[in-house]
């Protein structure tokens, strides 16, 4: 599997405009089954109260049953179920927390995405990335200020953005360079999905939920 990934990695770096058009047949058994050693156990569980280790019962029926519902196009992602977490100002932070199987389908996406983004991300960039984290974007800070001459630091967020994001300008951002329509269909599903909270369905018209693989 990571030799497909890499291969993307490669195109991706020799041409940040590359087009990919056949992507879909990437989220077979080996991916999910990679995506399946990968996920953490002990994180909390969809509207369908399945843990990892329930899931891993019955593995590869489990992913067979996945793969052939993406194939045929009947998978229909689970509404995520809506959490509140604590902010430091006070505030509290929404997050959408999926299923067991759609967090395999989510992370196996993302890593397909990741492939195709990251390699064209410029370096000064940590925010969720692979090998990047919070930590080492001080460490850089820090050596920025100790050895250049810094006057000033902004800081600055866009207020409310993932719950904001239309999802037309997501896709339309995603199409520019993956023109696989099963990918851009999966995607669409995945953003409409809607959510769970108090025991009644929200429809997603707006946004994107965060804690997707938590």
């Amino acid at each position: 599997m990571r030799t497909q990934i890499d291969r993307i990695v490669v195109k991706s770096k020799e041409n940040p405009k590359e087009v990919f058009t056949s992507l879909y047949h990437l989220l077979n058994e080996a991916m999910f089954i990679e995506c399946h050693q990968e996920l953490e156990a002990n994180k909390a569980t969809g509207i369908d109260k399945v843990t990892k280790q329930e899931y891993s019962a019955n593995l590869e029926e489990n992913i067979q049953d996945l793969v052939k519902r993406l194939k045929s196009h009947t998978y229909r992602p689970q509404p995520v179920r809506r959490v509140y977490i604590p902010k430091g100002n006070g505030e509290q932070r929404p997050l959408g927390i999926p299923t067991y199987e759609d967090k395999l389908v989510q992370m196996g996406l993302s890593k397909i995405l990741t492939a195709i983004y990251d390699p064209c991300f410029i370096e000064q960039s940590y925010g969720f990335r692979v090998g990047k984290s919070a930590h080492e974007a001080l460490r850089k800070l820090n050596e920025i200020i100790r050895y250049k001459p810094i006057n000033y630091i902004v800081d600055a967020d866009i207020k409310g953005f993932f719950n904001n994001v239309k999802h037309e300008w997501v896709v339309k951002f995603i199409q520019h360079r993956i023109k696989d329509p099963n990918i851009i269909k999966l995607l669409k599903k995945m953003l409409m999905a809607g959510t769970i909270e108090a025991g009644k369905y929200v429809k997603t018209e707006k946004g994107m939920p965060q804690g997707g693989l938590c």
